[in-house]
């Protein structure tokens, strides 16, 4: 059977749907699935068994320049992809108006599914379906996921979910503990001042620690609490892959709500995740060794990337009340 999947961002959404597709494999050996995915994470894609073929898109850079030349040679080729081989089964699993267009320019052949309408937050992308399938809008992101596959493929979903990655660790990197500092969310960020304190008591305990930055802004928060520590080893932007493969050996992680720190769970790493505005049902952690710690305040959670309690504040009032001490605790629990 082949399977054209439609899920193309973030990381964490594409990391959340490695579970379905190891329950849709045990379920159908047979199964071979062509993904398509934006082209930041067709390399992390490709490491799923299932996955026979990876197809990178550039979304982002297509809708800014929709009518570009480069941008309509981009979109021919995806169309031209997607005739290589005949589908029995085109499934979105990303639920945007932006996903079904994609689906929609699959062949005609097998059907094109998705969730139903009531299990949408854009319901207007069920339009593009053949047919939809209603899943728990409250449940966990992997448990939607897994449970879209499951009825769409007819199988019994069993058990909790497996991502089923095949990485080898990078031996250069094992035993090191992580921490995952960076987010596109203002609001997740941890403060600066804590970081430092923690990464020097880790240092105190012998422990070599690992700072992994991307964008400008992360490389100034990596060096800043880098600084004067001798114990601590950078890791610039390179790709999903080499990162994968690092970030495997770890000893432990430490991380705010960031594509990472959902990949270090992937990976069976044990993790300690710092949650502020978002919530952990629904988007937190899945693995079999992830421990969160979250500050129980009124306004959590609230799903904002900026802060309407105290806008001006440096880190939000959810993440400022994580202490080091109750994070030092909870990652010595975890060790």
């Amino acid at each position: 059977m082949r399977l054209l999947l439609i899920k193309t961002s973030s990381l964490g959404d594409v990391i959340h749907t490695f579970p379905a597709l190891s329950d849709a494999l045990q379920a159908r050996p047979d199964l071979r699935v062509d993904w398509v995915v934006e082209e930041a994470y067709a390399e992390l894609a490709a490491l799923h068994p299932a996955v026979d073929r990876v197809i990178p898109i550039a979304l982002r850079s297509w809708r800014r320049r929709p009518w570009s030349q480069a941008s309509r040679q981009a979109w021919a080729a995806y169309r031209a992809s997607l005739r290589v081989h005949p589908y029995d089964l085109v499934l979105d699993a990303q639920g945007l108006l932006k996903s079904a267009f994609l689906l929609h320019a699959a062949p005609a052949g097998g059907a094109r599914v998705g969730f139903d309408r009531a299990s949408l937050r854009e319901p207007w992308a069920s339009w593009f379906y053949d047919r939809g399938y209603a899943v728990d809008r409250q449940a966990h992101a992997v448990e939607r996921t897994r449970s879209l596959m499951a009825q769409a493929l007819a199988y019994t979903q069993q058990g909790r979910g497996r991502y089923g990655l095949e990485i080898d660790p990078d031996p250069h990197w094992q035993g090191a503990v992580w921490l995952l500092h960076g987010s596109s969310w203002p609001t997740k960020l941890w403060s600066l001042a804590a970081w430092r304190q923690l990464a020097q008591a880790l240092q105190e305990q012998g422990q070599t620690l690992v700072l992994p930055y991307g964008q400008a802004d992360e490389e100034a928060r990596a060096r800043h609490i880098a600084a004067d520590q001798p114990g601590v080893r950078l890791w610039p932007a390179s790709g999903v892959g080499a990162l994968a493969a690092a970030l495997a050996g770890a000893r432990a992680v430490v991380g705010v709500d960031t594509g990472l720190s959902h990949l270090a769970a992937a990976l069976d790493r044990p993790v300690l995740a710092l949650f502020g505005p978002t919530a952990i049902e629904r988007t937190g952690l899945y693995g079999a060794h992830v421990v969160h710690v979250q500050a129980q305040l009124p306004c959590q959670p609230c799903r904002q990337e900026r802060c309407r309690i105290q806008p001006q504040a440096s880190t939000a009032p959810c993440m400022a009340a994580l202490s080091v001490a109750q994070v030092q605790s909870a990652l010595q629990d975890l060790l």
